[in-house]
């Protein structure tokens, strides 16, 4: 398996979105985001969804030459309308503007309208951190989940992120989903021909199952139970709702080639860390992390990441991204 530099994934990702028809500008920064993805480990986020996207600029499902709209309909509110193209240029353009509504208001609220998806949200929450405010991030997915003792898939896998600023750079922060899984951990298992853990998914019939091929046919269970279909009816509300785009369950499959725009949302909050503690936060946030850092072994989510540099990859996904930079065939 050849181990790749993370100069050469974005380099080669960016060559296929833009052989595909994707503006430049557009295509660096979905690009930089599979980046961050390989180099976090992130496979479902990184090159996993490249052929994707490629395939989706090609027939329009995603519009690679747009230019989102930015307006401020209140001092602490800042809504960008994607206009049915990717979210990473969408959120560049809006987080300026989030910024300087959060340093006035103290909290400020960030909305993506008609997106992409965004696969990784806290791709997005950390760049929020990194300028120096606390960002929390909620988006949804195409159904998978069912409610607690159900079958019909209602909820996506709804996730939300959060990352908190440091003294110097992002002191820790966390991605997951709603769901017990992310649907691709499934769909990976099922193509490897190996079951899957018990408390995941149910089959067609409602009834637990660690079958990946019945799980597909079924739907995922929420994490932790009620308590986690409680947060993802919250991620719902306040990515769909507050957004007025697709609810879950009216959502198309996000990895088909044909279909309709994914039409998402995306609702991120900025937070002024020194609004109301001033310096004092980043002693409270020191103080947690040496309480959690006593114990070998723990600490707090992200503190200690690392960017893998470079990546080892698997044979045929990165033969196919090759083959994606040389355009459509």
């Amino acid at each position: 398996m050849p181990n790749v530099s993370l100069d050469e994934i974005e380099k080669t990702a960016r060559a296929a979105l833009s052989a595909h028809g994707a503006d430049d500008w557009i295509a660096a920064h979905v690009a930089n985001a599979i980046r961050v993805a390989e180099a976090q480990g992130n496979r479902i986020c990184g090159l996993y969804y490249l052929e994707s996207y490629c395939q989706q600029l090609v027939s329009g499902r995603v519009k690679g030459n747009v230019d989102p709209i930015v307006t401020k309909p209140r001092p602490g509110l800042v809504n960008v309308d994607a206009q049915f193209g990717f979210a990473q240029p969408a959120f560049a353009k809006g987080l300026g503007q989030a910024c300087d509504a959060a340093r006035d208001c103290g909290v400020a609220t960030l909305a993506i309208r008609h997106a992409h998806t965004c696969t990784s949200l806290g791709y997005f929450t950390h760049q929020i951190a990194s300028a120096g405010f606390i960002g929390m991030g909620f988006t949804n997915a195409t159904a998978v989940v069912a409610a607690p003792g159900g079958k019909n898939r209602i909820l996506g896998t709804n996730p939300m992120a959060f990352h908190v600023p440091g003294r110097d750079g992002v002191a820790f922060g966390f991605d997951q989903s709603t769901s017990a899984i992310a649907l691709g951990k499934i769909t990976m298992a099922n193509a490897a021909g190996q079951p899957i853990p018990l408390g995941w998914a149910v089959d067609a019939n409602g009834q637990p199952t660690t079958d990946a091929a019945a799980a597909l046919k079924g739907a995922l269970v929420s994490t932790g139970g009620y308590k986690g279909w409680g947060l993802g009816l919250m991620v719902e509300v306040l990515a769909s709702a507050l957004t007025d785009t697709v609810a879950s369950f009216q959502s198309e499959p996000l990895k088909a080639p044909q279909g309709n725009p994914h039409n998402l949302g995306q609702t991120y909050l900025l937070l002024d860390p020194t609004g109301f503690a001033g310096a004092a936060f980043h002693d409270r946030i020191d103080a947690l992390k040496a309480e959690v850092g006593k114990e070998d072994g723990t600490r707090l989510p992200g503190s200690i990441a690392k960017m893998a540099d470079p990546v080892e990859l698997g044979d045929d996904i990165w033969a196919l991204t090759q083959s994606l930079a040389n355009g459509p065939s």
